[in-house]
């Protein structure tokens, strides 16, 4: 795991110069594969927590024409509705078309970001429930970072259970930090109370709880973990944001426990975010 840094901007936001561009104000490394960052939000851009955007950095020049084209790639918007800037978590992958840019951005640089967001995974498509379960594996904790600091997420349901699973330890750095911080939240701290259950799990690296999420499903360990007798689709709600074979499996798990899908168009008992792929 490499030193965590911190760097914010202090200088004056300067003048846009790329299409629908928005200033970069803080950048975080938490590994040498994983990085978040926060970015001036747009005064019209509206959403619901647990859209995504379109964000993005403008390509090389075309080597004979000198031309550029945005590289754009689908996003999780993992600050909440109500706050002033836009956060994100991103993965690095050094020969990425995008990511290979993106992991270099330091505060007052740009980034494209097309104000219109979209995403399933919004409190719209589920219809009401007791307990709400958040499925994510590495960085599609993204949406969940946005929805667990969302006010209606905690009026609505009574129990939240974020899993999250990742190869590593240091993987789940980012997302423990913001669960520990839920409690002294100004807006939501009170709110939470003991509402709030946090079960990580590792793949590769030693932990306290090892395991892929779908395998402690079906077997029952994270039940018998939590004091829970299981999951009904007349109690329990479901998000699932993670790479597409983990989606696929988490699906057939909830499906197996009676659990239909559901859209913004039509709510059910889970959602999946199908633009998501990490």
């Amino acid at each position: 795991m490499t030193e965590q840094k911190v760097v914010t901007q202090t200088d004056a936001k300067p003048v846009p110069t790329l299409p629908d561009a928005q200033t970069v104000t803080s950048v975080k490394h938490w590994t040498d594969r994983l990085f978040s960052f926060r970015v001036t939000r747009p005064a019209s851009l509206r959403f619901r927590s647990g859209e995504f955007v379109m964000i993005g950095l403008m390509g090389d020049p075309h080597p004979e024409t000198g031309k550029q084209k945005p590289l754009l790639r689908a996003y999780s918007i993992a600050s909440p509705s109500w706050d002033e800037e836009l956060e994100f978590y991103s993965i690095k992958v050094q020969d990425g078309p995008l990511t290979s840019k993106l992991q270099h951005i330091q505060p007052g640089d740009e980034i494209i970001l097309r104000p219109k967001p979209v995403g399933t995974l919004v409190h719209d498509a589920l219809l009401p429930g007791k307990r709400l379960w958040l499925f994510a594996t590495g960085t599609g904790f993204a949406p969940f970072a946005s929805l667990l600091r969302e006010p209606e997420t905690y009026e609505k349901f009574d129990q939240i259970i974020m899993t999250h699973t990742t190869r590593d330890v240091a993987e789940l750095e980012y997302g423990r930090t913001l669960v520990e911080g839920l409690a002294d939240d100004p807006l939501i701290g009170e709110m939470i109370g003991d509402k709030l259950v946090y079960y990580p799990t590792t793949t590769r690296e030693q932990s306290p709880k090892m395991g892929r999420i779908t395998n402690l499903l079906q077997d029952g360990t994270v039940f018998k973990d939590l004091g829970i007798d299981g999951i009904t689709a007349e109690t329990d709600r479901g998000m699932v944001c993670g790479s597409l074979e983990f989606n696929k499996d988490i699906k057939d798990v909830l499906e197996g426990f009676g659990l239909e899908e559901g859209a913004n168009s039509d709510p059910k008992h889970y959602v999946v975010e199908k633009a998501f792929v990490g």
